[in-house]
This record gives structure tokens, C-alpha cells and sequence, in this order.
């Protein structure tokens, strides 16, 4: 097979793969976190497009598949495993979890992802932030938010 026909078939498999649905939504919001000013702000900067119902869906790593599978896989397990939008369903055993969690998450660098921020420089965490951040998960495992 000569470089040619590789050429024209990659870009028909590339041509195909668009035609691949991809689930891209935003249900409505149930109850957003309740958390101060500050810490909100910083929730939306960084951490809802995965971590809400408010996902800005940015062209073109949304839009081009195969890049698109990996982002709306990405949204759909953030979703699942804390979700902004929903926080009328999260449980005290659950609250508890992530006042452990987030502030380990946070400090250790893991959130956002490196992955995320090279896509959304917007969303790196200042020290300020993080410190920000820490002191609200801590205070979650109480249930209430300052």
C-alpha cells in the first residue's frame, strides 16, 4: 500500500469517527453548592465545566472526535462522582467524603487535572485558591457551609 491510500484511508476513518453521536448536555440545575462568594467563584472557574451542569462545551476539543469521546467521558465521570448542580442529593455520607477528599484533592495538585489545564489555563489554582478551597471542603463534613 503506498503513503498515498494510508493517507486517504486515516482520513476517512478520521472523517468517519465524526459522525460518532457524543452526548453533550447540560440538564438543569437542582440546587447549586452553597458556599461563600469566593469559593464559588473559584468552583466555576475551575472545577464546573466537569463538576456541574454548567459545562461550557469549548470548540474544538468538544466538537472533534476522538478528542470529543475523552472530554465527554471526562464530564460524565466528574458529574458522577460530585456534581455542583445537584447538591440537594448529596447525603450526609457522602458530605463526609468529601471533606476528606476535596481538600486532599486540592493540596496534592490532583484537581484540576493537568490534563484540563493545559486546555483551560483559566482554571489553574492560585496558593490562595487552594487555601480557599481547603478551608471550605474541611467544613463540609458538618453539613453546613460558611
Amino acid at each position: 500500500m503506498n503513503k498515498t491510500r494510508i493517507a486517504v484511508a486515516v482520513g476517512a476513518v478520521l472523517l468517519g469517527i465524526q459522525l460518532v453521536p457524543v452526548s453533550r448536555t447540560n440538564p438543569p440545575v437542582e440546587a447549586t453548592v452553597p458556599a461563600p462568594p469566593e469559593v464559588l467563584g473559584i468552583l466555576r472557574r475551575a472545577c464546573f465545566d466537569c463538576h456541574s451542569h454548567e459545562t461550557v462545551w469549548a470548540a474544538p476539543q468538544s466538537y472533534v472526535a476522538p478528542v470529543s469521546w475523552l472530554v465527554a467521558y471526562d464530564v460524565a465521570e466528574g458529574r458522577e462522582e460530585l456534581n455542583f448542580s445537584r447538591w440537594n442529593a448529596v447525603t450526609p455520607k457522602k458530605l463526609a467524603k468529601l471533606a476528606k477528599e476535596l481538600p486532599e484533592e486540592v493540596e496534592e495538585k490532583a484537581m484540576p487535572p493537568a490534563m484540563y489545564l493545559l486546555a483551560h489555563p483559566e482554571a489553574k489554582l492560585s496558593d490562595a485558591d487552594r487555601a480557599a478551597l481547603v478551608a471550605w471542603g474541611k467544613t463540609l463534613a458538618d453539613g453546613s457551609t460558611p
